[in-house]
């Protein structure tokens, strides 16, 4: 009987021990996966602030067109109105 106990006891530990094993090796996976889209999401940033600031600067631009047709516009009516 002693025998019997002392085999579940040791199928109980090695058990334990590849579950734990399996615990930390998981936990190194998900902690490369974090760094790995951290880095992703890091590159992502400067992509989009970077179209960011060319979509500022295109919209300046634009604004810039506008108020040169709206001066030309109202010196044309200017002259018209009297």
């Amino acid at each position: 009987m002693a025998a019997v106990a002392w085999t579940a006891i040791g199928l109980l530990a090695s058990t334990l021990a590849l579950l734990a094993a399996a615990l930390f090796r998981l936990d190194s996976k998900i902690e490369a996966v974090g760094r790995d889209l951290g880095s992703r999401i890091d590159g992502l940033s400067g992509r989009i602030d970077a179209q960011g600031r060319d979509l500022g600067a295109r919209i300046d631009a634009l604004a810039q067109r506008v108020d040169a047709q709206t001066s030309r516009i109202d010196a044309h009516l200017e002259r018209h109105a009297g």
